[in-house]
């Protein structure tokens, strides 16, 4: 069942943002969507999922184009206004994801970028910066998934970790039913609500999780997975020549664990790790004032 295979790590925020251009481009076999926000230097937000769409990061991409940036944010392949006509094995892989960002950025006319990813937004900006060095000012890791998979060795246990008994109960009864081929929304809606409290320190804010959770495509995910582990995503030992800028976000609540984000400080030599205390999984819903004030400083520095 795809439920206990899929592996979601997400971004979210469903508030509205006007976009300054809202574009569908063509990319290889996929169509390319993606928005732009204010002006200034070009700043790439890349959202989790995978199996995601970006409509849940217009509120960040308004926020941070107020710092001199021109936001940008996309659809990735398969997700959102990104169609594929076939999604398998062979059109969804991280190297045509990574294509796909060169596609939008030479669209652009850019010569380089700051690239900010977000869960596994951090994980597809990781391997992007293995690929194009030399194209990236700098990078910011936002709760990524890391430099490697041993995220997947633990993140299930720490998702329900986060739950109370009760909410594990009710997420349980509700992955059973989808598992037993249930694809009703009222299941699709109670599976997200209970999910949504593991991805945030204040449990106040998990609607907002849960209503981007409806939307989750379980394919997509899979598919990204699954191909991680096809070409052995490791990159531990790739940045020793890499001199950019990086700036690590951990919430020391998170799904994800701080010694995570440790790896990723260990293996960028011109790095830095911001620890957020009381925060799980979305620094600008748990503790935004220091996740912006670190952006604003880093971007401008």
């Amino acid at each position: 069942p795809y439920m206990k295979a899929s592996i979601c790590l997400l971004l979210l925020i469903s508030f509205a943002a006007f976009a300054q251009t809202d574009e569908i481009i063509t990319s290889g076999n996929s169509k390319l969507r993606y928005r732009t926000f204010g002006e200034g230097k070009p700043l790439l937000i890349i959202n989790g999922g995978p199996g995601m769409n970006s409509d849940g990061f217009t509120f960040i991409a308004e926020a941070l184009s107020k710092y001199n940036c021109q936001t940008i944010i996309y659809d990735q392949r398969g997700t959102g206004k990104s169609v594929l006509e076939v999604s398998n094995h062979k059109t969804i892989t991280m190297d045509l994801m990574v294509e796909d960002m060169e596609t939008l950025r030479q669209h652009l006319h850019l010569d380089s970028w700051a690239i900010l990813g977000h869960s596994f937004g951090g994980i597809l900006a990781t391997y992007y910066a293995t690929k194009h060095p030399d194209r990236i000012d700098r990078l910011i890791l936002s709760s990524s998934g890391g430099i490697n998979m041993d995220f997947t060795s633990y993140v299930y246990t720490r998702q329900r970790d986060n739950l109370t008994l009760t909410q594990k109960d009710s997420l349980a009864y509700y992955e059973k039913k989808q598992n037993n081929g249930d694809t009703s929304t009222e299941t699709k809606k109670g599976r997200a609500k209970f999910l949504a409290y593991a991805y945030v320190y204040d449990k106040s804010k998990a609607p907002i999780i849960a209503e981007r959770l409806e939307q989750f495509n379980p394919e997509i995910n899979l598919l990204v997975i699954q191909n991680l582990f096809k070409i052995k995503y490791d990159c531990a030992q790739k940045f020793k020549d890499f001199h950019k800028p990086v700036l690590i976000f951990q919430g020391e609540n998170d799904i994800i664990t701080v010694a995570t984000a440790q790896a990723i400080e260990k293996a960028f030599p011109n790095s830095k790790l911001v620890l957020l205390k009381n925060c799980a999984h979305y620094g600008w819903l748990d503790a935004p004032e220091m996740y912006f004030s670190n952006i604003k400083t880093f971007l401008n520095s």
